[in-house]
């Protein structure tokens, strides 16, 4: 079966599971405890309409509902006889109940299932998306320049990468179907991307698409779905002689330099003592990268808390160090972020810093100069990573 097939296929049974929904919301007011509540007559059309649409349920992992709805008139029957013989009839409540965690049951492994189907096709899509996005966007004035022209050029990008975003945006849609909300910023992306000037790109690149982007990613993996892990009793780990060392090193070049972002917003939202970690997505920076903006919180013994307002700047390399240039460049851009004050900046990288980079930033902090700059290479991540084996996991670091 092609995708699309298999698509038309979730889509068919999601209609007849959403039905059954509707089927259930109304028969389940019939079990009322303490009253009669509707006629004989619609609960049984509620219950033969039920029979009528299991059919269009198909198996997932040899699973599906099969029963139909409870004998309404038995149960309020039973409930009748529970209160004059004063016992509380839980067996009845629990068949009353059980078409209701079926279908709670039955959505569940639907959505997993089709985010399994998906997921290999949404990495493929968002991967492009980025590309293209980034590739019109370079070559734009950066939105400092254009909002400081005196006339901002409102005419309409022309390139043919637009159709192309659209299209596998479209896809895209039509992949998440309802396996996932859509709390990002996808009405006005499809805005900006009909208008197609240039501060339509800047909107989409540093807004739009980061705020869609999380809802898809959110779409691949479910909070329930298992780490794949090997068929092992662990238990006989532990009475087997193990030979080798445990290894430290990450595999940095997994990660794109929107993955690197993402994990040192994860690392600071565990750290304790820092708070309200939120992305800050207009800046100048030469790698067009996005800022983290957050707060340290520092308590003395005296009982007297401070709280510092801090900006974290990414820099994913494999490949290089981080130069003195590159740091200058990052305390240039902080005035874009004030007010309020920033009183650390801290500097972020999947590599190293090159020992003048090192001596420029220690100058910078025995002379007093603001903000104070903290360099984290990636030994420093490797450690809290240490601290945080699930963020490792999460983000395919080992």
């Amino acid at each position: 079966m092609d995708l699309d097939s298999a698509l038309a296929t979730f889509d068919k049974v999601a209609v007849n599971l959403d039905k059954l929904e509707k089927v259930w919301e109304r028969a389940q007011h019939h079990f009322s405890y303490e009253a009669r509540t509707g006629s004989a007559h619609e609960y049984t059309n509620l219950a033969l309409n039920w029979e009528d649409l299991l059919p269009g349920l198909l198996p997932i992992e040899g699973w599906k509902i099969t029963t139909g709805l409870p004998d309404v008139e038995e149960f309020r029957q039973v409930m009748i006889d529970a209160k004059e013989a004063g016992v509380f009839p839980r067996h009845a409540i629990a068949e009353s109940v059980q078409p209701g965690e079926d279908l709670a049951k039955y959505r569940h492994l639907l959505d997993r299932a089709r985010r399994r189907v998906i997921a290999a096709r949404l990495t493929e899509l968002t991967e492009r998306i980025t590309a293209a996005v980034a590739a019109v966007v370079e070559g734009l004035p950066a939105p400092e320049e254009w909002l400081e022209a005196h006339s901002p050029n409102r005419q309409r990008v022309d390139t043919p990468r637009n159709d192309e975003i659209q299209e596998h945006l479209a896809e895209t849609e039509r992949l998440l179907g309802q396996t996932v909300e859509r709390t990002g910023r996808w009405s006005e992306m499809r805005r900006h991307l009909n208008f197609g000037q240039i501060g339509d790109w800047h909107d989409i690149a540093y807004y739009d698409w980061p705020s869609v982007l999380a809802d898809i990613d959110a779409a691949k993996v479910g909070e329930s779905d298992p780490i794949p892990v090997p068929d092992i009793d662990l238990g006989r780990i532990g009475q087997a002689d193990l030979t080798g060392q445990a290894t430290t090193a990450l595999s940095w070049p997994v990660l794109t330099p929107e993955d690197f972002e993402r994990l040192l917003f994860d690392i600071l939202r565990d750290l304790e003592g820092y708070q309200n970690v939120e992305w800050l997505t207009q800046t100048n920076a030469p790698d067009r990268g996005r800022d983290l903006s957050l707060q340290r919180v520092t308590h003395d013994s005296a009982g007297t808390v401070r709280t510092e307002r801090v900006i974290v700047q990414a820099k994913h390399y494999t490949s290089r160090s981080v130069s003195p240039r590159e740091i200058h460049d990052s305390l240039t851009a902080l005035p874009l972020w004030e007010p309020p004050r920033i009183n650390l900046l801290i500097i972020a990288t999947s590599g190293r810093f090159t020992s003048d980079a090192v001596a420029l930033a220690e100058k910078h902090n025995e002379d007093g100069n603001r903000p104070y700059i903290e360099l984290w290479p990636d030994s420093r991540l490797e450690m809290l990573l240490a601290q945080r084996p699930k963020l490792v996991i999460t983000h395919r670091l080992r």
